[in-house]
């Protein structure tokens, strides 16, 4: 479930994705090459179209590896397991006891009033962001739900298996 809009994933489509850049950059080099040394014979126009095709899958790679850590927003889906769970949760609480423990500083007078912007502003952008991870990390148990049933229903004729997808369904609720 993405937040993105019909229009945001039409613009998306219409547009020249950065992948797209290196398969038209090999084909042009690919074409470039085989006019320059089309006189040199048939074997030194297949070696250097391959080297052209190796070279665009290598920036392919690279496009692959750097994207990540380019990208404003994580790409990697919102798939929280019980165990991240726990640990965001944890440091959920931790960022907000020290945002409670910063706020009692400065009415005490122990830290200044610049020193205690510039440090709430970074808690609570990280609490933000570890609410917001948990928040999306939910989404998917009502989609495994509807999945189940969908496979309970196309499995009526054979009871024991939807016994078994039930008892599946029943452990993951509890």
């Amino acid at each position: 479930m993405t937040s993105e809009t019909p229009t945001d994933a039409a613009h998306k489509d219409s547009s020249l994705q950065p992948w797209q850049f290196f398969v038209l950059a090999a084909l042009g080099c690919a074409t470039a090459v085989t006019f320059l040394v089309r006189n040199h014979g048939v074997i030194p126009v297949i070696l250097l179209s391959v080297m052209m095709g190796a070279t665009a899958l290598v920036g392919l790679a690279a496009l692959r590896a750097v994207r990540p850590l380019m990208s404003p927003h994580d790409e990697r889906g919102a798939v929280v397991g019980q165990r991240l769970r726990v640990l965001l949760e944890q440091d959920k609480a931790l960022a907000l006891r020290t945002i409670k423990e910063l706020e009692f500083d400065r009415a005490m007078g122990k830290i200044s009033e610049d020193d205690f912007h510039e440090m709430s502003v970074r808690l609570r952008a990280r609490a933000t962001r570890l609410m917001k991870q948990l928040d999306a990390g939910g989404g998917y148990r009502s989609q495994i739900e509807r999945d189940l049933a969908k496979r309970l229903g196309e499995t009526a004729e054979k009871p024991e298996r939807a016994a078994h997808l039930r008892q599946l369904l029943d452990l993951q609720r509890s």
